[in-house]
C-alpha cells in the first residue's frame, strides 16, 4: 500500500527533509500495512518554515484580495481534478470507505478554497460619521498563523484552516496529527501548483511536541485546533505567553432530540449518519440519542434492522459502507467503552464485536453498535467515545429532554427531529450548542459557521466568522477639522 511521498515536509513550496526527526509511521488501517515512514519536525524545519512564511507573508497581505482569491480559485480547481488520487491517498491514510472520501474529504476542502477565494476581495472596513469628524475601520492580517490537525478529516481540516487565513492575507504553517500525515501534504502540492506564493503555506509533520512549538512560538500570530479537550487545555497553557489569539474545535457528546411526531426514517437515518459516519470519528456526532416514549420501541426496531444492513467491508470497494477505525489502539479504546456499557446495564441492541475479514485479519475492524435504556449516569453517555456506538435514551416531554441534553460540560452539536417547526426552533434555542440541525444531521456546509460552546471549543470556523477569527480590526479616526485644546 506503498503511498510515501517525496519528502516529510513541505515548505517554501516544495519538499524538505530532515531524517534526524523522530519517525512517523503512516499504516493502512484496514491490514496493518505501512503505506510511509516520515519524520517529525526538528526545530531546524519548524525555523525554516516560520522564516519562510514571515519572509513572504508581507507581500502576500499587500496584494488585492481578488488576486489572493484567484489562486484559492485555481487550488479548489486542481483538488477535485486530482480528487480521486487525493481520497484514495486518505481512506489508506485513515481507512474511511472510498465512498466516503470521494465525496467529503478533498471535495470539501475544495468548496473552502472556492468559498474563501470568492470572499478574499469582499473583507472590508466600515464607515462610522461624526458629524464632520469620521472613523473607518480596516481589516488586517495577523501575520503568520498555524494550524494543528486531527486524524479523522485530514485534508478537510487543513483547508477548512487555511483557506480563511490565506483569504485574508496571513501565511500558514499546517501541522497534520501524526497519524495522518499523508493529504496535508497534497493540499501543499496544489497550492504550489496554483501559483501560491513559496512561504505562504507550509506543511510540517510532527508529534504533540511540534504542536507545542508552533503554539508557543512568539513569531505565530494565532494557532488553531482540531482536536481533543486535553489537547486544547495544552495548547491554550503553551499560547499564553505570547498572548496569541486562539480558535479550537474541541470534542463533543452531542444530543439528538428524536419527537414522537419525527418522521421516524428520517430521525433514524440523521442518528445513523450522526455516529456511524467515517466509522463514528467526527467530533460533533450525536452520540445520545433521546427518544420520546410513543416512538421509542418503533424506532430501535427499525434502527436494529437498518444498522445489521451497513456493509463492513475492504474501504477501497465503492460498495462498502464502513471501514475500520484509524488504529487498532483506538478500536481497542472503544471497545473498552462497550464493555463499560454492558457492565453498567445497558442494552446492547446491536454490534458490540469485531467483524471477521478474510485477508484484513489485522484490521482495527469494529461493528456498529447500538445501546438502548442507557441512562444519563452511565459512562457511554457521558464521555466521547469516538467511535460508532450509539447510546438511545427515552424521554417524556421537552422540557426533560432538553434539561438532560444540556447536562454535559461540552457544546458542539445537537440535533432535533420533530414534524412541529414551533418546537423545533424553541428546541434549538435552548439547547446548549454551536451547531445544530432541525430535521437533518452533520450536514456542514462551509458557508455556514461551525464551532461549540463551554468545553467543546472557541471561536467558529467556516462561514463569514472565520474572517474575523484571522483578522486584526483597526479604528481609524478621521479629524477634518483643527484640534481643539484647553492646554
Amino acid at each position: 500500500m506503498n503511498a510515501q511521498p517525496p519528502a516529510s515536509h513541505h515548505i517554501a513550496g516544495a519538499y524538505v527533509e530532515d531524517d534526524a526527526g523522530a519517525v512517523i509511521e503512516s499504516t493502512y488501517p484496514a491490514t496493518g500495512e505501512l503505506n510511509a515512514r516520515l519524520h517529525s519536525a526538528t526545530p531546524a524545519i519548524i525555523a525554516r518554515a516560520v522564516e519562510a512564511a514571515k519572509a513572504a507573508q508581507p507581500a502576500w497581505a499587500a496584494l488585492k484580495g481578488v488576486e489572493r482569491g484567484r489562486i484559492l480559485l485555481r487550488t479548489a480547481q486542481i483538488l477535485r481534478e486530482r480528487n480521486e488520487e487525493i481520497s484514495r491517498i486518505e481512506t489508506l491514510d485513515t481507512g474511511k470507505a472510498i465512498q466516503e472520501t470521494l465525496v467529503a474529504d478533498a471535495a470539501s476542502a475544495a468548496d473552502a478554497l472556492e468559498y474563501f477565494g470568492g470572499l478574499a476581495g469582499a473583507i472590508t472596513g466600515e464607515h462610522i460619521d461624526l458629524g464632520g469628524d469620521f472613523v473607518y475601520t480596516r481589516r488586517e492580517a495577523l501575520g503568520v498563523c498555524a494550524g494543528i490537525g486531527a486524524w479523522n478529516y485530514p485534508v478537510q481540516i487543513a483547508a477548512w484552516k487555511s483557506a480563511p487565513a490565506l483569504a485574508c492575507g496571513n501565511a500558514f504553517i499546517f501541522k497534520p496529527s501524526e497519524m495522518t500525515p499523508l493529504t496535508a501534504l497534497m493540499l501543499a502540492e496544489a497550492f504550489a501548483d496554483a501559483g501560491l506564493p513559496a512561504g505562504i503555506f507550509s506543511v510540517v509533520q510532527g508529534y504533540g511536541d511540534v504542536g507545542e512549538a508552533l503554539a508557543s512560538h512568539p513569531d505565530i500570530a494565532k494557532v488553531s485546533l482540531t482536536g481533543s479537550v486535553p489537547t486544547g487545555a495544552k495548547v491554550l497553557a503553551a499560547a499564553a505567553p505570547t498572548i496569541k489569539a486562539v480558535t479550537m474545535e474541541l470534542g463533543g457528546k452531542s444530543p439528538i432530540l428524536v419527537f414522537d411526531d419525527a418522521d421516524l426514517e428520517s430521525a433514524i437515518g440523521g442518528a445513523m449518519l450522526g455516529n456511524f459516519y467515517s466509522t463514528g470519528q467526527i467530533c460533533s456526532n450525536g452520540t445520545r440519542v433521546f427518544v420520546q416514549r410513543g416512538v421509542y420501541d418503533r424506532f430501535l426496531s427499525r434502527l436494529k434492522t437498518r444498522t445489521e444492513a451497513i456493509r463492513i467491508g475492504d474501504p477501497l470497494d465503492p460498495d462498502t459502507h464502513l471501514g475500520p477505525m484509524v488504529s487498532v489502539a483506538q478500536r481497542d479504546k472503544v471497545m473498552g467503552y462497550i464493555e463499560a456499557g454492558k457492565r453498567e446495564g445497558a442494552r446492547l441492541l446491536t454490534g458490540g464485536g469485531v467483524p471477521e475479514l478474510q485477508g484484513f485479519e489485522k484490521g482495527a475492524w469494529i461493528r456498529p453498535t447500538v445501546f438502548a435504556d442507557v441512562t444519563d449516569d452511565m459512562t457511554i453517555a457521558r464521555e466521547e467515545i469516538f467511535g460508532p456506538v450509539m447510546s438511545v435514551l427515552a424521554f417524556d416531554d421537552e422540557d426533560e429532554a432538553v434539561a438532560r441534553a444540556n447536562a454535559t460540560e461540552f457544546g458542539l452539536a445537537a440535533g432535533v427531529f420533530t414534524a412541529d417547526l414551533s418546537r423545533a426552533h424553541r428546541v434549538v434555542s435552548q439547547l446548549q450548542a454551536g451547531t445544530t440541525w432541525i430535521n437533518a444531521y452533520n450536514l456542514t456546509p462551509v458557508e455556514a459557521p461551525f464551532g461549540g460552546v463551554k468545553q467543546s471549543g472557541i471561536g467558529r470556523e467556516n462561514g463569514h466568522a472565520a474572517i474575523e477569527h484571522y483578522t486584526h480590526l483597526k479604528s481609524v479616526y478621521v479629524a477634518t477639522g483643527p484640534v481643539e485644546s484647553p492646554y
